[in-house]
């Protein structure tokens, strides 16, 4: 696809979309010494409040609790003990919402804590529950922030990773775009912080073992998953319609940009769409 037609796709494309998802995650909103960035969040709570002011209703999958659960707790590192990993789930998922909340009511909007498991999803009563609840949210212009309930979840019933919750979640509510908001601009050849020479791709059409072969060793000491999970999630949502996004999520006004149709990180489009 050349790349006027690439552009106008791009523009197009966010112009028609209604309901976006956004995932964001642990490197986006964490330092390097794993302490919570209130900076970092309420720069991106702004640009939410001015997307959803446009009619575009937002639900967001955040990293986050568990960071600040330490934090609360005095953990220096992740601790490895599954009952420690709960216990500051538990205590971070409330300080959490309560910082978006804080954050947002200047915009006076008002979010809501969604806690999902793979049964909720694997199971088709509880996903459809899970949808109505969901859909009841943002018909009444209320953010619904996702995560894993992982102050109770097991092996067994585990999505492990938001990338791939968030992809799940943008099935669920069908969603028109997915955003995923991480530490890298993009996607690239090849890990560009191994390699300086590296180079983004800014449109993907198809995603294959070559994709998957070039997100090798691109995994994140500071969260679950790395490119691979972002890969499998644009894939998942891809299969039903809908476009992803990979984005730097500490680049300023990262979805104002996004939805001002300019070229900002690597888009993967869907089927229908890479064969226009």
């Amino acid at each position: 696809m050349k790349q006027h037609c690439y552009d106008s796709l791009r523009k197009n494309m966010v112009k028609k979309t209604k309901r976006i998802v956004v995932k964001i995650g642990s490197s986006v909103l964490v330092d390097e010494d794993g302490q919570l960035s209130h900076k970092a969040l309420l720069g991106l709570a702004r640009d939410i409040a001015k997307i959803q002011k446009k009619g575009i209703h937002v639900t967001l999958v955040s990293s986050g609790a568990v960071a600040s659960g330490m934090q609360y707790l005095g953990f220096q590192k992740k601790p490895a003990k599954m009952s420690e990993l709960q216990a500051c789930a538990a205590i971070g998922q409330p300080i959490l919402m309560h910082m978006y909340q804080r954050a947002l009511s200047p915009a006076k909007l008002q979010v809501a804590q969604i806690l999902l498991t793979r049964d909720d999803v694997a199971n088709k009563k509880r996903f459809l529950n899970a949808r109505h609840t969901l859909n009841e949210l943002l018909l009444k212009n209320i953010i619904p922030i996702v995560n894993e309930n992982d102050t109770v979840v097991v092996d067994e019933i585990r999505v492990g990773d938001n990338d791939n919750l968030s992809a799940l979640v943008s099935i669920m509510i069908r969603a028109d775009l997915l955003i995923l908001l991480t530490d890298q601009r993009g996607f690239y050849t090849e890990d560009p912080r191994k390699n300086e020479k590296a180079k983004k791709i800014a449109v993907i059409h198809k995603i294959d073992r070559k994709t998957f072969a070039k997100a090798s060793g691109t995994d994140s000491a500071g969260s679950v998953g790395g490119m691979k999970t972002k890969l499998q999630a644009a894939q998942k949502a891809g299969q039903k319609g809908i476009a992803t996004i990979i984005a730097h999520g500490r680049d300023r006004h990262v979805l104002e940009k996004i939805f001002s149709g300019r070229e900002v990180g690597s888009i993967f489009l869907t089927k229908a769409q890479g064969n226009t």
